[in-house]
C-alpha cells in the first residue's frame, strides 16, 4: 500500500509498504480521509515522533475492508469513525473512566502506524457507528470537534445568556464557537491573528471579532473562553479575557515556556478565574459522548465542517504540502485533508 512514512523531522517519504495483516478483534480499515492536526507540524517538522520510521495521522475516516472471525456488530464496506486512542484500561485513571488521563496508552499515529496510508489494521473497541449517508470528510473531523466538546465541559459547559471566548480559529476554535452557540450560548467573541480566520470565526457564529493584540473592552468579557492558540500571548489574553468568576479552558499546546503576566496573574487572582486544562477528548464508556454526540451532531448538519477543508488533496501531495508548512508562512489553510 502506499503511505507517507516519517523518517526524522522533516523527512517525510511517499513509499509501498506492507499492508497491514488482519488480526483477532481487529478489522481492516481502507482509509475514505484523513486530516492533518496542529500537533503533527512539530511531530514531522520539529520534534519526530515517539519511534520513526512512522506513519503519522490520526484524524480519519474509512471504510471496513475486512472483519476477524472474532468481531461482531461491523459490515465490510461500513463507514466507521476511529477514535485515535487506544486506552490500557488498567491504571487508575481508566479505571475511573478518565481515558484520557490513561497512564499507559497506544495512539495512531504517534506511537503506532496512524492513517496518512491507505489501510490501517483496528481493533474493534476503537470502532464507532456513522450516521447513515454522512460524508467520509465529516467522520475525519470528529477528533477535533470533539477535543473542543470536551475542553467545554471541562469548564463546566456554558449556557443560556452567557457570552464565550475563543482565541485561535483553526478547526478545533471553530467547532467550539458551535458548541458555544448550540450550547445556548448568547454571545461568542473570537480573537486570532489573522483576518481570513476570523472570518471563518463569523461563519461558525461569532458575534464579535478581534485581531490578537487588540484590547478586550469590559463590554465583552466571557463566561467561558476556550484558548485553542498555545501562544504565551493568547495565553495571557485568555486569562484577562475572563469576567469575574469566569472559566478559561486551555488546549492549545505551546511550544516553549509559558509565563503569566503581573496584570494577568492580578486579573485571576482578584477576579477569582478558574483555569482549567483539556487534554484530548475521551469519557466513559470509550470513547465517551464527547465522540458520540459529535458524531450525531455532523451527521444531522448542526455543526457545520465543510467550510473548515481549505485543501483536499492526494496522499501523493503529502511531502510536499508539510515542506510548504515548514517554508511558506504566508500560506492560508485551515483543514487539510487527505484521500489515500
Amino acid at each position: 500500500m502506499r503511505a507517507a512514512v516519517l523518517y526524522s523531522p522533516g523527512d517525510i517519504r511517499l513509499e509501498e509498504v506492507p499492508t497491514p495483516t488482519l488480526k483477532a478483534g481487529h478489522v481492516i480499515v481502507r482509509v475514505a480521509a484523513v486530516g492533518v492536526c496542529g500537533s503533527d507540524m512539530p511531530r514531522m517538522l520539529i520534534k519526530g515522533a515517539h519511534k520513526m520510521p512512522l506513519i503519522c495521522g490520526h484524524e480519519f475516516s474509512g471504510h471496513i475492508t475486512e472483519i476477524a472471525s472474532d468481531v461482531e456488530g461491523f459490515a465490510v464496506s461500513e463507514l466507521v469513525a476511529v477514535p485515535p486512542m487506544l486506552p490500557c484500561y488498567t491504571c487508575d485513571q481508566c479505571q475511573r473512566g478518565q481515558f484520557s488521563r490513561c497512564r499507559d496508552y497506544d495512539y495512531f499515529g504517534s506511537r503506532r502506524d496512524g492513517a496518512y496510508a491507505e489501510f490501517v489494521a483496528i481493533p474493534v473497541s476503537n470502532l464507532l457507528k456513522t450516521p447513515k449517508g454522512i460524508d467520509p470528510r465529516a467522520v475525519a473531523m470528529t477528533d477535533p470537534a470533539s477535543i473542543a466538546l470536551h475542553a467545554i465541559w471541562k469548564a463546566g459547559g456554558i449556557g443560556m445568556g452567557q457570552r464565550g471566548g475563543v482565541i485561535g480559529c483553526g478547526p478545533i476554535g471553530l467547532f467550539a464557537i458551535q458548541w458555544m452557540k448550540l450550547m445556548g450560548a448568547t454571545e461568542v467573541v473570537a480573537v486570532d491573528v489573522s483576518e481570513e480566520k476570523l472570518a471563518m470565526a463569523r461563519e461558525a457564529g461569532a458575534t464579535h471579532t478581534l485581531l490578537s493584540g487588540a484590547d478586550v473592552p469590559a463590554a465583552l468579557l466571557c463566561d467561558t473562553i476556550v484558548e485553542a492558540a498555545g501562544h504565551p500571548s493568547s495565553i495571557n489574553m485568555a486569562a484577562r479575557m475572563a469576567a469575574p468568576g469566569g472559566h478559561v479552558v486551555f488546549i492549545g499546546i505551546p511550544v516553549g515556556d509559558v509565563s503569566f503576566e503581573n496584570k494577568t496573574f492580578q486579573h485571576f487572582l482578584r477576579q477569582e478565574i478558574s483555569l482549567h486544562g483539556s487534554w484530548n477528548s475521551f469519557g466513559a464508556p470509550y470513547p465517551g459522548p464527547q465522540w458520540t454526540v459529535t458524531l450525531d451532531k455532523l451527521g444531522s448538519g448542526e455543526l457545520k465542517w465543510e467550510f473548515m477543508i481549505t485543501h483536499d488533496l492526494d496522499l501523493a501531495e503529502l511531502p510536499a504540502m508539510f515542506e510548504k508548512f515548514r517554508t511558506d508562512r504566508s500560506m492560508f489553510f485551515s483543514k487539510v485533508m487527505f484521500r489515500p
